[in-house]
């Protein structure tokens, strides 16, 4: 393998069934490969594979033939846990924060759950990202008394916390107005360029991504063009 190509993607196929006799291929002999440090769009319309796509890297669907390799390494061989902690960082479009937790609490609890940083660390790389994502001044916040952008970036830095190899980005302007959208997606590549990750974003919309290095693009499960 070359060693600046983080993740391979090799004849991914996925079905689902609909009753007895309708099947659904939601992912049919996809294969792609990814850099590392790049920033990728997977682009499709709504029903082009790219949630089971994204469900699929970021090691919570397993059910699927074909391989992924990420860092030379097929997903279904790394412990579940220690890849969804470690090796991926997800954003999701709904934030998906725990409303009765402060700031700080959210965007550390992937790291409280698994305890694999001392506390020295987790307060420096805390106030590292509080300080990058401008959120200083919402650490004992409440998700209640946030703006959608700020929620946004609460969800970033939890999806960074852990200091994972591959980012991976569902919809994360889909709830946005236009200029917070705008400051989201450059605020994003900055840390790309910054924590050294590979950022992956899932998206509908190819003029708001339309800087990455890399478009796959998705219709009915088949990559159209890439």
């Amino acid at each position: 393998m070359l060693k600046d190509v983080m993740i391979i993607a090799d004849n991914l196929k996925k079905l689902y069934k609909l009753g007895k006799e309708n099947t659904v291929h939601a992912l049919n002999d996809v294969s792609f490969k990814i850099k590392d440090n790049s920033t990728v769009a997977i682009i499709g319309p709504s029903g082009s594979g790219k949630s089971t796509m994204l469900n699929i890297l970021g090691g919570l669907d397993r059910d699927y033939t074909g391989q992924i390799l990420v860092d030379e390494k097929d997903i279904k061989k790394y412990n579940s846990d220690y890849y969804r902690r470690h090796v991926v960082g997800t954003i999701f479009q709904q934030f998906y924060l725990i409303p009765t937790l402060t700031v700080a609490e959210n965007i550390l609890l992937p790291i409280t759950m698994g305890r694999q940083f001392d506390a020295q660390f987790s307060k420096k790389r805390l106030d590292n990202l509080l300080e990058r994502l401008g959120l200083e001044n919402r650490r004992n916040h409440k998700p209640n008394e946030l703006s959608g952008g700020q929620a946004q970036r609460v969800a970033i830095a939890r999806a960074l916390i852990a200091q994972p190899k591959i980012v991976l980005a569902d919809e994360p302007t889909g709830n946005l107005d236009s200029k917070t959208a705008s400051d989201i997606v450059k605020l994003m590549y900055d840390l790309n360029k910054e924590e050294g990750t590979t950022l992956i974003i899932v998206t509908h919309n190819p003029e708001m991504f339309s800087d990455v290095d890399q478009k796959i693009f998705l219709r009915d499960g088949e990559i159209v063009k890439d």
